[in-house]
């Protein structure tokens, strides 16, 4: 019975993990007033009638702080790469040169960055609640298997096992949220 404590176990942990790994991709769209490749990484460009990824129609790279270039791998492409990142709502201004399109990001105001603050902290709920829901199914598998025969013993072990690995778990998350907030909030 030892195995159906320990498949729980692995489930819940595949199940957090996810929310880890969803949580960490959600705030890499939560820009930080700093210029990064991955903010385009969102933007579907319409290529011949098929929405594409950015970074499979053009290179991105960011000169500086403040500056993205788009170099697309077709000139032909200039146009509708920067009408898809005009329609992305990043609130980004792409100029053309002719040959790459320039990106100037701003500076966030303190409103903005406060706005961006919640949202990560929004982001950090649903990956705790993502956690909670896999504590949750853990503890039902555990408790499906005492029907058939798993102790009392087994039984409250496995759930603290669960419980620790839940609190592990939302330790992560928090400090995830605290390194992006200290990044949010940097000027």
């Amino acid at each position: 019975m030892q195995e159906a404590v320990d498949m729980a176990l692995e489930e819940a942990k595949d199940q957090m993990e996810k929310a880890m790994e969803r949580l960490k991709s959600e705030l890499k769209k939560v820009r930080a007033g700093k210029a990064h490749p991955s903010m385009l990484e969102s933007v579907k460009i319409d290529y011949y009638g098929t929405m594409t990824p950015i970074s499979q129609v053009a290179n991105v790279n960011s000169t500086d702080a403040r500056t993205l270039v788009v170099q697309p791998w077709e000139k032909g492409m200039l146009e509708p790469i920067s009408t898809g990142i005009i329609n992305s709502n990043l609130g980004l201004n792409p100029m053309n040169n002719g040959e790459v399109l320039i990106i100037n990001v701003p500076p966030l105001t303190e409103e903005r960055r406060i706005e961006l603050s919640k949202r990560a902290r929004s982001e950090g709920e649903s990956a705790r609640v993502s956690i909670r829901n896999a504590r949750k199914d853990a503890n039902d598998l555990l408790k499906s298997a005492k029907d058939e025969g798993l102790s009392e013993d087994m039984l409250k072990t496995g759930e603290a096992k669960v419980q620790e690995l839940t609190n592990a778990y939302t330790q992560k998350v928090e400090d995830t949220l605290a390194a992006k907030e200290v990044d949010i909030m940097t000027i």
